[in-house]
């Protein structure tokens, strides 16, 4: 009986420390880099190193208004899509400086099609620390008049972690 109290005391003890120890002590970093061995990068980063804090994944956002509507001008649905990615991060206690990562799909892709979103984001983002990012052209989206879909991930600092 006595083992037996021992060894339960030390796996909570274990447990505690692994959970909390390290934790405890680190405050939160977001480390935005670019590596030199690596082309400079036009509006995103390259590489984001996060060593804590609450994951935030919000699936692909469109241009649609509250009612499901679209306009039908690709730079209008940009900032659309923009404004969505904020609301949800607002829904989680998160902020646009937040971000870590985003993922772009947009339909007919050209020259227009890959200014319009970066003006768009920099309305939101921390353009000196910007996101991770891919852009990829796509065939059409779910809905024939959506030309913009964006998928952010965001990491937050969870408020019992933070130091006394």
């Amino acid at each position: 009986m006595k083992m037996q109290r021992h060894w339960s005391m030390a796996c909570v003890t274990s447990l505690w420390i692994c959970l909390l120890g390290p934790t405890a002590a680190t405050a939160q970093e977001i480390k935005f880099t670019n590596p030199i061995d690596l082309s400079a990068p036009n509006g995103f980063s390259h590489v984001v190193a996060v060593n804590r804090g609450k994951l935030v994944l919000i699936s692909g956002q469109v241009g649609t208004n509250k009612e499901g509507n679209a306009s039908p001008d690709f730079a209008a649905q940009a900032q659309q899509a923009f404004s969505n990615i904020k609301t949800a991060l607002e829904a989680v206690g998160a902020k646009p400086t937040d971000l870590v990562k985003l993922n772009f799909f947009v339909v007919g892709l050209n020259r227009e099609k890959i200014l319009a979103p970066r003006a768009a984001r920099d309305t939101l983002v921390n353009t000196k620390h910007p996101p991770v990012s891919t852009l990829l052209g796509v065939q059409p989206l779910f809905r024939c008049d959506l030309q913009i879909a964006i998928e952010a991930e965001a990491v937050i600092e969870q408020p019992w972690l933070r130091e006394a």
